[in-house]
């Protein structure tokens, strides 16, 4: 008995070995030699930081959909907090993620998917763009549809519910504003969604909500909700249906808009700070996912009618013809 443990113990210590040397499975898969815990603790933090970020949620906000105490979750994000697979899971439902993405080694795919990283990382903006579009043109879908369907994207504050109705008056095709597509199949406001499914309920009606416009409407405009591309599947189904603009303004910009609005969230000189910061959190974390879309339209110094004509300006040839705007 005492030598099989032996053999067994030799077995696993040859194993580990063959691993940490980089030997390979039959899938191609470089095994990863294992990580020390505070490595992992600390990967923890950061990826459930960005997520936190990317998706415009306060670590308050995670802490109430997730049900884990505010002060533990402070310390998860500080790299301290020693979680359990079941927090873990409570977190991953909270922010729409699938659970293995907080802990997944960086580089665990084939060779053919190392090498072709290692390419788009020696390309230029310009040209990952142009990989992009050739790669969703060779597909079913964006070569036929996405010039005769205009989505607009962005943080709350740039202009979509402004800018798209006047857009869409001018091409003559109907005006979508997705949250509120989600708020009809829901039955209930965006505030009230999250508040009673979260992050994983929002997100699902908003990739059902889409589908279905992209079905009903083959010219429209489409105003989306600001965290949409934090979602890559959705993200990936709106680039390949539509013509995608990325509309930006300066922060302070974004703000006084949303000021203008009245909102009650920022109705104190506490939470009018609080909501800055977050603006400019939320835009840096998001800034890289937007960049992906097909065209951007800095809404800064713009009245609403040179906005509309830049955008005009924007669409691709093949899109819808505008009207004749007013003078």
């Amino acid at each position: 008995m005492a030598r099989k443990r032996k053999e067994a113990a030799r077995a696993r210590s040859r194993a580990v070995g063959a691993a940490r040397a980089g030997a390979k499975n039959g899938a191609g898969v470089r095994l990863a030699a294992p990580a020390t815990e505070a490595e992992l603790h600390a990967l923890l933090a950061r990826r459930v930081r960005a997520a936190r970020e990317q998706r415009f949620m306060s670590r308050k906000q995670l802490a109430q959909q997730s049900g884990i105490s505010l002060a533990y979750l402070a310390r998860i994000e500080n790299g301290t907090g020693n979680i359990s697979l079941g927090l873990l899971h409570k977190l991953a439902v909270a922010l729409n993620l699938p659970i293995e993405s907080f802990l997944a080694p960086e580089e665990t795919h084939s060779a053919d998917f190392t090498v072709i990283i290692e390419f788009l990382k020696r390309q230029s903006p310009e040209e990952l763009a142009r990989i992009r579009r050739q790669l969703f043109a060779s597909a079913d879908g964006p070569a036929n549809g996405e010039a005769r369907r205009v989505a607009l994207v962005g943080i709350r504050g740039v202009g979509k519910s402004t800018l798209g109705p006047r857009l869409a008056e001018l091409l003559g095709v109907p005006f979508v504003e997705l949250n509120r597509e989600i708020e009809r199949e829901a039955g209930l406001g965006v505030s009230e969604i999250f508040m009673l499914y979260g992050q994983h309920g929002y997100r699902q009606l908003e990739r059902r909500c889409l589908e279905r416009v992209i079905v009903q409407h083959p010219r429209v405009v489409l105003a989306t909700g600001g965290g949409i591309v934090t979602e890559p599947a959705t993200y990936e189904l709106l680039l390949n249906s539509f013509f995608t603009v990325w509309l930006k303004a300066k922060p302070q910009v974004m703000f006084a808009r949303v000021l203008a609005q009245h909102d009650a969230r920022i109705a104190s000189p506490r939470l009018r700070s609080e909501a800055l910061e977050n603006i400019v959190r939320t835009y840096e974390a998001r800034r890289h996912l937007y960049e992906l879309a097909h065209a951007s339209l800095d809404t800064s110094n713009k009245t609403i009618d040179q906005a509309v004509r830049a955008l005009l300006a924007l669409l691709p040839a093949d899109a819808p013809q505008p009207r004749r705007m007013r003078a």
